[in-house]
């Protein structure tokens, strides 16, 4: 009876062990890596900017289907191919790039749809508030790089915030929404 409970506490040791073995490092792909917003302007059309740094870390692991991410964005980075525009918001009246210069996305739960991540729920700390953020997957795939030979991870990702959650209210009084669509296209690479 004790060789059995003896067995069977290695078994499960050694399948606990297995199960840690599969998680994964994967490192942000900068070049296939994209956050972008869009605002509405008075109702007549649609402000679109990105940023171009951003850095980060995924923990993946497909059979466990678990995850954690972490995103810093530049904030002063931002680019909406227009001088003055960029400058704008990197002032203190939205951004405030010279005393918050970095957003961070944290997440630390992955939902699955079959074997493809379907969501991913964490935070979103801006102007030095955080606040809850989930990311909508409508797009999510891996695959054996043919150019980086490592498996690449990624997708499409987006979702809304109110931005006056985070203190940026700039405009709300003119009638500039509150709501902004966050896009971010995602591929990570494996370490």
């Amino acid at each position: 009876m004790r060789f059995s409970l003896l067995s069977v506490a290695a078994a499960a040791t050694l399948l606990a062990g297995a199960t840690q073995v599969q998680a994964a490092n994967y490192a942000i792909d900068p070049a296939h890596t994209f956050v972008t917003f869009e605002i509405g302007h008075f109702g007549t059309s649609t402000n679109r900017g990105r940023f171009d740094k951003k850095e980060g870390t995924v923990q993946f692991d497909r059979a466990a289907k678990t995850g954690k991410v972490e995103i810093v964005i530049d904030t002063a980075s931002i680019n909406t191919g227009t001088a003055p525009f960029n400058k704008h918001l990197q002032s203190a009246e939205l951004f405030d790039s010279a005393k918050f210069p970095t957003a961070t996305f944290a997440a630390d739960k992955f939902s699955f749809s079959g074997d493809k991540v379907s969501e991913v729920s964490g935070t979103l700390t801006l102007l030095g508030k955080t606040q809850p953020v989930t990311l909508k997957a409508n797009n999510f795939n891996c695959y054996d790089s043919p150019m980086v030979k490592r498996e690449v991870c990624g997708g499409d990702f987006e979702t809304t915030i109110d931005r006056t959650q985070f203190g940026m209210n700039y405009g709300i009084d003119w009638g500039f929404p509150k709501n902004v669509r966050l896009l971010i296209q995602i591929e990570t690479i494996k370490q």
